[in-house]
């Protein structure tokens, strides 16, 4: 196998150590409950160094597909579907899971401030956005746009520009991670999408309600959920 790119910086050496060991996984050289091959082992097959080994293992293990077990090594969790590697987009698998983190805390406090802060207007924006999804979902289309305007405009609802200018800096792994996630649902069963609808009206439920503590829950395990199903084969969750 060819060493991997050389003449960039670790953290990205590492992003491509774990897009190797995911297609791995993916593929099922490297099955669910087996043992991956000692941080030696990978860095003789890979060609790199034990601190590019460890930041690839710290990703998969953050992203939940491989367990570390003190004293044994690291084995796989999860195995997510072939289409993961088809549809995501090249060497950017590993940044998506991140953007996936820093929406969790984001759009967490963002949706906690809208249900305090929202106007009517932009109540109406809001429902208007889940009405859009309604009707994508039942076409039969992926509909990430309209699921983007839906995350917008709560972030709008918050009152706060910084809410909106930071998922605008953000905006082609968050329309990219959205396009991911719901084709991968779309692929499986349009019960998935269903299910993130539902999650959805939990948390616009919550901002009408003016519920700022359920708001911001709703909305991180709605997020939460999200990275999840991009990483499982499964309909849960």
């Amino acid at each position: 196998m060819l060493p991997l790119e050389r003449g960039v910086r670790s953290q990205r050496l590492g992003d491509q150590l774990y897009e190797r060991i995911l297609a791995k996984i993916v593929s099922g050289e490297y099955p669910e409950g087996q043992r991956l091959p000692s941080e030696i082992k990978l860095c003789e097959e890979f060609a790199v160094s034990r601190p590019v080994v460890r930041e690839a293992l710290s990703r998969l293990q953050s992203d939940g597909l491989i367990v570390s077990r003190q004293g044994s090594g690291s084995y796989v969790q999860r195995r997510p579907s072939s289409d993961l590697i088809n549809i995501a987009p090249a060497g950017g698998i590993a940044d998506l899971m991140r953007c996936f983190e820093y929406r969790i805390a984001l759009e967490g406090e963002s949706a906690a401030l809208a249900a305090v802060r929202r106007t009517p207007e932009d109540m109406r924006k809001i429902d208007q956005a889940m009405a859009e999804l309604d009707k994508v979902i039942e076409s039969g289309e992926v509909g990430a746009s309209a699921d983007m305007r839906l995350h917008m405009a709560i972030a709008a609802a918050a009152r706060n520009r910084m809410f909106e200018s930071s998922l605008t800096a953000v905006f082609a792994q968050l329309s990219e991670g959205m396009r991911l996630a719901r084709s991968l649902s779309l692929k499986r069963s349009k019960a998935r999408l269903y299910r993130v609808q539902s999650e959805h009206l939990v948390i616009v439920d919550a901002i009408r309600a003016e519920d700022g503590e359920r708001a911001r829950e709703a909305m991180r395990n709605h997020i939460e959920n999200a990275r999840a199903r991009v990483l499982t084969d499964s309909l849960e969750p």
